[in-house]
C-alpha cells in the first residue's frame, strides 16, 4: 500500500479513499501493523474520487514526526567525507566512524521544514559545494520498529562540512535541506537487499550526473540504526530516519539553481525536486 499526502489530505492509491491528516499519520506511526491500520482507517472514511487522478500538490508524507539521518553507512560516503575533510585534518573522523560500533546519527529536520515531491530544495547562500544525497528513509513507530518506507533527499553542503566536522549541523540542517516523498510505502515484508536507489540530476534538460546503488551495500542494518537512535531518546509520534547514501557525485560537481533532482526507489516511486535560487 502507498499512502500519498495531498492538499486534499492523505490518500491510498488502491481505492482513492482518504482520511484526516493528523489522525492518519499518528496512527500509522504508532501502530505495529500500519498496513492493516491504514486499511481500517480507509474503511471508516468516506469514499471519494481519487484526488491523484487530478492535478494535486503532493505534500511530504509526514505528520508530527521529526526527521533524523545517518552518516557514513556506505563505503562511498566514508570515502567522500574523508576526501572533503582532508585539508582540515578531519578525514580520520569518518574512517573511524565507519568502523566503529556506534553510528553517526544527527537531527535533520522538523516536519515544517520538509519539502514534498515536486517542491523546491535549497543550497545554502554561504556554501560553494553542494550535493543531494539520495537515501532510503524509514518510518519508525514509537517503539523503534520499522513500519514503512519513503524516499529522502538529504541535501548537504560539502564545503561547510569539509571545513570542519563540527560544522555538520549547519551543513545538513537549514531551510530547504530536506525532501521526502512521493509517498509512504507500507509493504507486506521488508525490502529485499537488491532494492536499488538511483539518482539523476538534470541541468538545462541534460543529464549532469547519475548513479545507483543497492541497499545491500549498506554497512549497518536498518534495525541497528533504529536501535541506536532510540537508545536514549523517545519519539511519541515515531520518527523518520534517513539511512545514509551510497551515491556521491565527483568532487568537481556542485548543484546549481534550476537543477532537477530525481531519486527513484522502484517499490516506492520517484522523488523529484528542483533546486531553488538563492
Amino acid at each position: 500500500m502507498k499512502i500519498y499526502n495531498t492538499t486534499a489530505g492523505p490518500v491510498a492509491d488502491e481505492n482513492g479513499s482518504f482520511f484526516l491528516l493528523d489522525a492518519a499519520w499518528d496512527a500509522l506511526a504508532s501502530h505495529t501493523a500500519p498496513r492493516q491500520k491504514a486499511g481500517e482507517l480507509l474503511k471508516n472514511a468516506a469514499a471519494t474520487d481519487n484526488p491523484l487522478g487530478s492535478p494535486q500538490t503532493l505534500l511530504p508524507p509526514i505528520g508530527r514526526q521529526e526527521v533524523w539521518a545517518s552518516g557514513v553507512t556506505y563505503y562511498r560516503s566514508r570515502s567522500a567525507r574523508m576526501e572533503e575533510s582532508r585539508d582540515a585534518g578531519g578525514g580520520s573522523f569518518y574512517d573511524r566512524v565507519y568502523e566503529a560500533d556506534r553510528p553517526e546519527l544527527f537531527f535533520k529536520a522538523a516536519p515544517y521544514r520538509v519539502t514534498g515531491d515536486g517542491g523546491a530544495v535549497r543550497i545554502r547562500k554561504d556554501s560553494g559545494w553542494d550535493v543531494p544525497e539520495p537515501e532510503l528513509t524509514l518510518l519508525l513507530n514509537p517503539m523503534g520498529a520499522i513500519t514503512g518506507y519513503t524516499i529522502g533527499n538529504d541535501m548537504s553542503s560539502r564545503s561547510i562540512e569539509g571545513e570542519n566536522p563540527l560544522y555538520l549541523p549547519q551543513a545538513k540542517s537549514y531551510d530547504g535541506s530536506t525532501a521526502l516523498g512521493p509517498c509512504l510505502y507500507l509493504p507486506e515484508s521488508p525490502l529485499p537487499g537488491d532494492t536499488e536507489i538511483s539518482i539523476v540530476i538534470l541541468r538545462n534538460g541534460s543529464e549532469a550526473f547519475a548513479g545507483q546503488v543497492e541497499i545491500s551495500q549498506i554497512k549497518r542494518s536498518f534495525v541497528e540504526l533504529a536501535n541506536w537512535l532510540y537508545r536514549e531518546m523517545s519519539f511519541p509520534y515515531g520518527c523518520f530516519l534517513m539511512t545514509g547514501t551510497g551515491i556521491v557525485p565527483p568532487n568537481d560537481f556542485s548543484l546549481k539553481p534550476g537543477d532537477e533532482i530525481r531519486i527513484t526507489i522502484p517499490p516506492i516511486g520517484t522523488l523529484s525536486n528542483t533546486v531553488a535560487g538563492n
